[in-house]
């Protein structure tokens, strides 16, 4: 059996959270809710998230468009119908693999990750919203769904003058 060069002692799933020490720099007493995982395993997880995204935005570019080709572009139903599917599949997904620890952990990575990140971003926004609600803090999910819809029209508009501007 290989050992690792180094270990990823992680809080989180997220590269920027983790912190990489050599194999024998590791304490003898890790933190509460710490993973260990070797190279191969941070790599794998950077596959699963292509492969899903790789698929998320191809689905995206099919039903968008097959949407567009069938009901015309005046209104946007492919999106609409994009981010509202996304929100099914990312509340389901999240809901399942988070009740079933014994699913592998990779399905959460190619799934709410990789292919709802490339398939929709509003999924994530309605998923992030709703956990805050649960959790309480209506204030703080009113404010986050109110704030997010206003900065994000308004970074829009920004976006479209500038781009106007460039000749």
């Amino acid at each position: 059996m290989m050992t690792p060069d180094r270990v990823v002692l992680s809080r989180s799933y997220t590269p920027a959270r983790s912190l990489q020490i050599w194999k024998r720099g590791v304490p003898s007493r890790l933190p509460r809710n710490c993973v260990i995982s070797s190279r191969g395993d941070i790599l794998q997880k950077y596959l699963l998230i292509a492969i899903g995204g790789a698929l998320g935005s191809i689905a995206r570019y099919w039903v968008g468009s097959s949407i567009a080709s069938r009901m015309g572009i005046r209104f946007p139903y492919g999106t609409l119908i994009i981010n509202i599917t996304a929100c099914v599949i990312i509340g389901f997904s999240m809901t399942y693999l988070g009740r079933r620890a014994e699913l592998n952990p990779a399905w959460r990575f190619l799934v709410p990750v990789g292919f709802i990140g490339a398939y929709s971003t509003f999924s994530t926004y309605e998923w992030e919203t709703l956990s805050t609600l649960r959790a309480g803090a209506f204030g703080i999910a009113a404010l986050y769904a109110a704030g997010s819809f206003v900065l994000g029209l308004a970074a829009v508009w920004g976006g479209s003058m500038l781009g106007e501007m460039v000749p």
